[in-house]
């Protein structure tokens, strides 16, 4: 009887230490559980911003997406959308042009006839008419290069045909694609009716992009923008000792053929004026307004190409004049292009280059000896 007493009392210590090991394990794996529960929820707390920079003075965490609604990025010019340049028809019955308004920068250069024309780019955007479209010129390609764009044109002088092959341009010739007739489900470049030859041709992004694929053209760029934007607003009074008043701009190209912007204080944007009328969009049928206007003073000649077209030359490299203009002020500026396939670099009188708006821009480049008029 004593011997199972011993036996029964011997027992009860090896179940006491299980029991308080199995109690050991639980509250461990208790512990543990908590933890981790801890960790993973700061760890949430701070995955949307890991590696990115807090910003100056706050102190609790936020999130990537606050961080990057508190820095302002560029608007006019963002993406890898490759430009697409349309040569537009600047004529008088050609007016209104098409989706002018949807651009992020438009050139507007003399030709033949003391006429002009315009280099329309978009980027990245949606337009359904772009019109009308007319033939290239030579020197507009400068500017096509600069920004990496598509060419894109109807017909063009033998030039223009020489150094689309000489620069190697992907450029794309309406005339090959021009029905001659009304807009259709396929139509690619067509013709309205509520306009005359020449100046009822149009087409639109989504033809371009199409036959860009047929063409095996490159539709991406990874170019840097030839301006230099900030998102904050430029006050040229700020930094610059002779600022002139500009509310009300003239720039004649030739006779009879006035370019006008006047400035709506308001809206901060000016609205242009052709031939002493008011522009339009075609499309949205709102007026043509620009938040950036460079003046470029340009050497322009008649070239003696034995056609008797009266087609220009223009001077596009060198170190030409000019004026920067935004939100009713205006400096006077250098335009410096050191080759026609380099970028033109916009510098200030002091040689630093120019901050511009961020918004779309009009590049007139105008005869050298044209009469400017800025005032209030």
């Amino acid at each position: 009887m004593s011997r199972y007493m011993e036996k029964g009392t011997g027992t009860k210590p090896i179940i006491i230490i299980i029991l308080l090991l199995f109690v050991i394990v639980i509250i461990s794996c208790a512990i543990l559980y908590f933890n981790k529960q801890k960790e993973e929820g700061i760890d949430n707390q701070v995955s949307d911003v890991e590696k990115e920079p807090q910003l100056q003075g706050k102190k609790e965490i936020i999130s990537k997406e606050e961080a990057e609604n508190k820095i302002p990025t560029v608007k006019i010019f963002t993406g890898n959308d490759r430009p697409i340049a349309f040569m537009i028809d600047n004529n008088k019955n050609a007016q209104p042009q098409a989706s002018l308004n949807s651009t992020y920068m438009v050139y507007e250069i003399i030709v033949e006839g003391g006429e002009s024309r315009l280099m329309a780019l978009f980027k990245g955007t949606v337009a359904e008419d772009v019109g009308p479209i007319r033939s290239a010129r030579h020197y507009f390609l400068d500017y096509a290069l600069e920004n990496d764009a598509i060419y894109a044109h109807l017909g063009n002088s033998p030039q223009a045909q020489r150094d689309f092959k000489l620069l190697d341009i992907d450029n794309i010739n309406g005339q090959v694609y021009d029905t001659g007739k009304a807009k259709t489900s396929t139509s690619l470049y067509w013709r309205v009716n509520h306009k005359k030859a020449p100046h009822n041709a149009y087409t639109n992004t989504e033809s371009i992009l199409k036959i860009c694929k047929d063409k095996g053209y490159r539709t991406t760029s990874d170019k840097e923008s030839v301006l230099n934007y900030v998102t904050s607003e430029v006050d040229l009074a700020e930094n610059n000792t002779e600022v002139l008043d500009a509310n009300y701009v003239k720039i004649p190209y030739a006779t009879g053929h006035n370019v006008e912007y006047k400035y709506n204080e308001e809206t901060q944007r000016y609205t242009r004026y052709s031939k002493n009328k008011k522009m339009t969009d075609e499309v949205t049928k709102e007026d043509i307004t620009t938040k950036n206007i460079i003046i470029t003073l340009a050497r322009n000649y008649t070239l003696n190409d034995g056609e008797n077209k009266g087609r220009q030359d223009v001077v596009t490299v060198g170190e030409l004049d000019g004026y920067y203009i935004t939100n009713g002020k205006a400096i006077k500026i250098k335009c410096i292009k050191k080759d026609r396939t380099e970028q033109t670099q916009y510098v200030d009188l002091s040689g630093k280059e120019i901050v511009v708006n961020d918004g779309n821009t009009w590049i007139n480049i105008c005869p050298i000896n044209a009469n400017v008029t800025i005032s209030e």
